[in-house]
């Protein structure tokens, strides 16, 4: 079997991905700026995961990582919605993702390394709001980017990477929509208000919200790296979007039954508490994944009552 080299790899996304591809007898390497607490967020009975350092800031990487891999799958970057964004944080979210795919880079044109596909992320935070809700024409691949700013961080992103093709390096890069899962990223921030008995719709509830199944988003960088006819940019969304309302009561059904509330948060109670990532927060962003399903990949959880049905039995 392969080796695979994860940036980002103790994150949301890079955890279950380590753990599918060392289920699959893949070798799995996490380049993690702190090898130690990284090793703690996996199962040590899985002894095909190890660990290697590097360190954005300081420009330090373990060049023997890179020596030994045969994929790259390049996650690292700061989580968007983690704080307030602030000028500062806004700084970091770019750096973490320009900075570190220069360090890859780097690392690449002074070592005479294997690597045959770098899959790297990005989202679907590359586009604007949809023009009209509903949207009869999904945003695909070729859409320019939007100009504010997570539009320029993902075009700035996936720009840091690209030179990878340069060296003779298949690229893919998966634009990423709302990722569902149990383990934490959105998807509790949905569910959690239902210990309550509520359910709050997002403003007036009609943005349409392009999501995707952890497990789903993982088999496509798992497609990546294995069907070589794959290169390019991919939308990595369910084939059926859905608006806030219907995503929050259907959550909320599945979870609670008839027994809850539901009510509208006002659009200036989210951007008081959010600031200008409220932007992102009531955006309406409908999103195709025809290039994928014309490539032949299967989603396991197309319809939100499938993913819905997995995360409630998980």
């Amino acid at each position: 079997m392969e080796t695979i080299l994860i940036t980002g790899g103790s994150g949301l996304i890079g955890t279950s991905l380590c753990e599918l591809l060392a289920d699959r007898g893949h070798q799995v390497i996490v380049l993690t700026r702190s090898p130690s607490s990284a090793k703690r967020k996996f199962d040590p009975a899985i002894k095909n995961i190890s660990f290697a350092a590097w360190n954005i800031d300081k420009g330090n990487i373990d060049e023997d990582a890179i020596l030994r891999a045969d994929h790259i799958v390049h996650l690292a970057g700061a989580g968007v919605a983690d704080k307030r964004w602030t000028r500062r944080r806004k700084k970091e979210i770019v750096n973490s993702r320009v900075k570190s795919s220069e360090l890859l880079l780097n690392a690449l044109k002074r070592t005479a390394h294997k690597v045959k596909t770098v899959a790297s992320a990005s989202a679907i935070g590359w586009y604007g709001p949809d023009p009209s809700i509903p949207n009869p024409h999904p945003f695909r691949e070729s859409d320019p980017a939007d100009n504010h700013f997570l539009g320029e961080t993902c075009r700035l992103w996936e720009q840091s990477i690209q030179p990878v093709t340069d060296l003779g390096i298949r690229l893919v890069i998966l634009r990423a929509g709302m990722v569902f899962s149990a383990k934490g990223g959105a998807f509790p921030a949905f569910k959690n208000p239902l210990k309550f008995g509520i359910a709050p719709i997002l403003g007036n509830g009609r943005q349409v919200v392009s999501w995707i199944h952890i497990d789903d988003i993982c088999r496509l960088y798992l497609a990546a790296l294995e069907r070589a006819d794959m290169r390019g940019v991919y939308n990595a969304v369910a084939p059926e979007p859905v608006n806030n309302k219907t995503l929050t009561q259907t959550i909320a059904h599945f979870f609670r039954g008839k027994n809850f509330i539901s009510f509208h948060t006002p659009r200036f109670a989210i951007k008081i508490a959010l600031g200008e990532m409220s932007v992102e927060v009531l955006k309406s962003a409908t999103v195709s994944c025809d290039k994928l399903r014309d490539a032949g990949f299967h989603f396991l959880y197309p319809s939100l009552d499938s993913a819905l049905n997995a995360l409630k039995n998980s």
